[in-house]
């Protein structure tokens, strides 16, 4: 069987739901099929055979179907699951809505493929330094054991709204949401 119609039998095997909800991935736990010829690019982009996929509900639907075992990204339905790559998180943080101040703060954020999640105990904000070269890569768990990278002008954001709070005797910036702080880095001298 080609990619091509892996790609078509897949779709064909998406229940379609009833509610607004997402499909129960977790308790699907069909046969491995192998990896497809499918790729999200650092910056969201889905590309299937090289070529971006255009269609954003396709995209939609497919990020409605992912799911990470392990180190590995996949895209499963009720009878079939198969192999994808993640260049770095399936999801990116495009926008940022605050609600309240302080510690009662709300940080809302929305991917590319329109989840909202408000950050908090469920869904935490955590920082990591590229080991090259040490900028900044943050992140919003999105959903069971899967990402969204921060885009830069929304991590720009939440270092305007950061705010100073002592751990462990060490001056952090970070931000408050959902009654629960967030370290971003340590204060500059």
């Amino acid at each position: 069987m080609t990619d091509t119609n892996k790609v078509g039998d897949l779709l064909a095997q998406i229940p379609k739901g009833e509610g607004k909800g997402l499909p129960p991935v977790h308790l699907w736990n069909p046969d491995f099929c192998g990896d497809i010829d499918m790729r999200i690019a650092r910056d969201g982009t889905w590309y299937y055979m090289g070529t971006p996929i255009g269609r954003k509900p396709m995209v939609k639907l497919f990020s409605s179907i992912i799911r990470r075992d392990g180190d590995k990204y996949v895209l499963v339905t009720p009878v079939e699951m198969v192999g994808i790559h993640v260049d770095d998180a399936p999801f990116v943080a495009v926008s940022l809505s605050v609600d309240g101040e302080g510690e009662a703060q709300v940080l809302r954020f929305t991917t590319n493929v329109e989840d909202e999640v408000a950050a908090g105990g469920e869904h935490p904000l955590r920082v990591e330094l590229d080991a090259l070269t040490e900028e900044p890569a943050p992140y919003l768990r999105v959903r069971t054991n899967l990402d969204a990278l921060i885009h830069r002008n929304v991590f720009y954001q939440l270092v305007e709204l950061a705010v100073t709070r002592e751990i462990d005797g060490k001056a952090w910036l970070g931000v408050w949401s959902g009654g629960e702080f967030f370290p971003i880095g340590p204060q500059p001298d």
